[in-house]
């Protein structure tokens, strides 16, 4: 059983990985459905206080996640259809690559402040480089949360199955 729960665990971690980059995937509970998967295994160092912390974090860089884009918009004088077209841009962004997962709520940002609003070009620039800084913002913190659950979940992975 031990063997299992961490193979699942392991698989959840690195899919939990990828969905840090790629926004259709839960990649912060995934990874830390694998971290609950591998504190159930004998190998397991983990604690029940840090599983609670980093479930604790989880859910607070999924709140950040949706929060932040909204933030840093107004922040930067986002009006709606800038908002909208960020968001658009984040899916056309997929069919991109990182590339445009990356630079997608950027353009689509500017796109939609421009066209949505009549926003001056510059003004709209500014609200695509909040776009552009709440994604960058959001992604470090749930990379930072996504490496430390897929340590932990790799070193009960070498401890129980090699």
């Amino acid at each position: 059983m031990n063997t299992t729960l961490v193979i699942i665990a392991l698989i959840l971690g690195l899919v939990g990985l990828i969905g840090v980059i790629v926004p259709v995937l839960p990649g912060t509970i995934l990874s830390f459905i694998g971290l609950v998967c591998v504190f159930f295994t004998t190998g397991s160092t983990i604690t029940l206080t840090q599983l609670i912390v980093w479930g604790a974090i989880s859910v607070v860089a999924i709140i950040l996640d949706y929060v932040l884009p909204g933030y840093f918009s107004k922040l930067f004088g986002g009006t709606k259809a800038g908002i909208t077209g960020a968001t658009i841009g984040t899916f056309v962004g997929l069919c991109f690559g990182i590339p445009g997962i990356i630079f997608g709520p950027f353009i689509g940002a500017i796109i939609g402040e421009v066209v949505g609003s009549k926003t001056p070009l510059e003004k709209a620039f500014k609200v695509g480089c909040g776009s552009l800084l709440s994604f960058l913002a959001g992604t470090g913190i749930k990379l930072v949360a996504g490496v430390y659950m897929f340590y932990h979940i790799v070193k009960v992975f070498i401890a129980v199955v090699l």
